[in-house]
């Protein structure tokens, strides 16, 4: 079962779709930075899985917010622990408390409520049932902290390093919480599709290093 934070309820989580929750979200935030303990009560009701697609915005468009992949991703991968373990989510300071410029946040969100507003109608809860609920979604958040650790190496200088993984995140999250295993198989070959792109990049840096080298 699903964690969910102090005073969260089961059904609220429920009811209001993904792109709903950011935009409610977004009338909340009235001040000018924000930490990620902040953004966990805000979304609270909706739980720790919804928290983890909301941490993957970032990386869905060309922008820059210095320090938020691993930052970010750290925080994913805490997570997703918990969710793996049933437990809620234990931070460290630098974490949790992380202070997050709002006017740099606040455009990519409302860029995010577009996209998830577009998947918003793709979800269909019970849809592939195999993927989702029971041990499988211990399993899910296991492959969530696989793709975390990826979306945190250090590679932001290339081209789609931090939105594969990031991605794979969002489908993930997205379709544990919404128990729509269809987005959770996309999420799973997402994660594939990381590590097949790291890995040729891998051997590409090992051939160019061969060649100068040999």
């Amino acid at each position: 079962m699903t964690p969910t934070p102090s005073g969260s309820s089961p059904a609220a989580a429920d009811e209001l779709s993904a792109s709903e929750v950011i935009a409610h979200l977004l009338a909340r935030m009235d001040k000018p930075f924000f930490t990620v303990r902040e953004l966990m009560a805000l979304l609270g009701e909706q739980g720790l899985l919804m928290l983890c697609a909301l941490l993957t915005l970032p990386f869905l468009f060309p922008v820059s917010i210095p320090g938020v992949s691993t930052v970010f991703g750290l925080a994913i991968l805490l997570i997703a622990v918990a969710i793996s373990v049933g437990r809620l989510p234990w931070m460290p300071a630098f974490v949790a408390d992380r202070q997050l410029d709002a006017a740099k946040l606040k455009p990519v969100l409302q860029r995010g409520v577009a996209v998830l507003r577009k998947m918003d109608r793709w979800l269909r809860p019970q849809r592939m049932r195999a993927l989702t609920g029971g041990a499988m979604d211990n399993l899910n958040g296991l492959v969530i902290m696989f793709a975390a650790v990826l979306l945190m190496l250090p590679l932001s200088f290339v081209p789609f390093s931090n939105t594969l993984p990031g991605v794979a995140i969002l489908l993930l999250a997205l379709g544990t919480s919404q128990r729509d295993g269809l987005l959770v198989l996309g999420g799973y070959l997402m994660t594939l599709g990381t590590v097949v792109y790291f890995g040729a990049l891998g051997w590409a840096a090992w051939k160019t290093g061969a060649h100068f080298l040999g």
